[in-house]
């Protein structure tokens, strides 16, 4: 998004030739669908920032200008006066409370084009605080400027002689209509993807060029900037109020090994009795504290993309021991297991309890319960065992035949409970259906005889309807 004009240190070439994805085993590990609002694990920033964001960005960002309409988040930006500047917008990270360290990061955008309007959705290292702008460095992963029918994909870090260096890329995309942006980003490479089809790519094996920042944890950002050094100081009044749309942001990591997912205790998704406080253990931040006999912690849409063992480390503290906490998936419907927490002599001196439990393949809300109060809770690490076994998943041989879509081919209600209903002109009657979970395995299959399917029975997460009929096959996401 920090944009300035210096020379610019190539990687690797530009490859003009659009590259087709290629199918690779990614575990979903963090997701906001914003079906019911804006998750816990976003921080909102507002004001004018040190130099208008260092960009001389035009805006002041307020809290009030990102909303949840239709299951989607808008981030409005308007023509109004307020905290010294005529235009207001929004800004929002995952700073403090969630960060990775590779994957595949994505979201499905819908955006303005105009003159003057600069919306992004990208990363900064977690280290920024310590280190600084460039040198924590930045991957942005969607970016578009003014009027343009195009997107930038751009990284920024220091060279090992500490000076600014760039590269980027860009494509042409209709950006007001729907798309998925997003980066597959591993020890070796950055690449850079619009809708499954590659269009830049940074080598970052080994650190070449100095780019040893981007194997540390990042953080992401969304914003909607007006004005700035990029898109200039002109800007068409008559186009705001304007959105940008994003209908989901979601973060996958190969599972060709155990891929640890930290839950940080604060972002809860529903709780009872507890309340938050400030954390001095490693990272800093918040942990959840003043933990009583049957209070409760639930997170939401925790996915465990294999059957069998997870390692589940719970960070605690507890002045004087005698607590004991109890873990529980889907509002204790599944019981995993219990442990006590020791005394670790203050309500500030961490240690690391754990467990090992045994949990189906799935998406849940998983709950930690006190069984016994007087502890404290920073964060919850779990991680899969080798004995897991992941399921046959689809190929990629079937998503290339998903190309022809079926006319007028949708689903509702989207999210679903228990009937999906599929609106079509086509006769659906002897077609193929086969539903599919967000790590690709098959979950469901059925042949149509109605254009309605029983999903009760699917447990709650992301799932991909899959249909076949003489020749012609379409997909559609849904959430349940």
């Amino acid at each position: 998004m920090k944009r300035i004009t210096l020379p610019v240190f190539l990687l690797l070439p530009l490859f003009l030739l659009q590259q087709p994805l290629q199918a690779q085993s990614w575990q979903l590990v963090w997701q906001d669908e914003f079906t019911n609002g804006i998750g816990p694990d976003w921080v909102f920033e507002t004001g004018t920032g040190s130099g208008g964001w260092g960009n001389n960005e035009m805006q002041y960002y307020r809290t009030q200008n990102a909303t949840v309409q239709n299951g989607q988040l808008v981030i409005t930006a308007r023509n109004e006066s307020f905290g010294g500047k005529n235009y207001t917008s929004a800004r929002m990270k995952t700073q403090g409370r969630r960060s990775w360290r590779y994957g595949r990061i994505e979201a499905r955008i819908a955006m303005p084009a105009f003159q003057g309007v600069w919306p992004a959705f990208w990363m900064l290292g977690d280290n920024i605080g310590t280190a600084g702008w460039p040198a924590c460095g930045e991957i942005d992963v969607m970016e578009h400027v003014n009027t343009e029918s195009r997107t930038y994909g751009t990284i920024h870090w220091s060279d090992p002689n500490n000076n600014y260096a760039s590269y980027g890329g860009n494509t042409a995309v209709g950006v007001t209509g729907f798309h998925t942006y997003a980066i597959e980003w591993t020890a070796a490479s950055i690449k850079w993807f619009v809708d499954g089809v590659q269009f830049h790519e940074a080598n970052i094996l080994n650190g070449v060029n100095g780019t040893g920042e981007f194997h540390n944890n990042f953080f992401l950002i969304l914003n909607m900037a007006i004005g700035g050094n990029w898109p200039g100081f002109t800007v068409n009044n008559g186009a705001m109020p304007a959105n940008m749309y994003v209908d989901y942001v979601r973060v996958y990591q190969q599972t060709s090994g155990p891929s640890p997912v930290t839950i940080q205790a604060e972002s809860y998704s529903n709780m009872l009795g507890i309340q938050t406080e400030a954390c001095t253990d490693a990272g800093g931040g918040q942990n959840v504290g003043y933990i009583d006999a049957n209070d409760w912690m639930a997170y939401n849409s925790i996915n465990f993309p294999t059957s069998g063992s997870y390692l589940v480390e719970y960070r605690v503290a507890s002045l004087s021991g005698g607590g004991r906490l109890s873990l529980d998936l889907n509002a204790g419907s599944i019981q995993l297991g219990a442990l006590n927490v020791p005394s670790t002599g203050g309500w500030q001196n961490w240690t690391t309890i754990s467990h090992t439990v045994n949990v189906n393949a799935g998406t849940y809300n998983v709950g930690v319960f006190a069984q016994a109060g007087g502890w404290n809770l920073n964060w919850i690490r779990i991680t899969r065992q080798g004995s897991a076994r992941v399921a046959n998943t689809i190929t990629a041989a079937e998503e290339r035949r998903a190309a022809e879509t079926l006319k007028g081919f949708e689903l509702f209600p989207n999210p679903v409970k228990d009937e999906l209903r599929i609106n079509t002109g086509e006769n659906l009657a002897g077609g193929l259906l086969r539903i599919y979970d967000v790590m690709g395995r098959l979950v469901l299959t059925a042949t149509a005889t109605t254009n309605r399917v029983n999903v009760a029975k699917l447990t709650p997460g992301v799932y991909t309807l899959l249909f076949t009929k003489e020749g012609k096959t379409t997909t559609r996401r849904f959430l349940k």
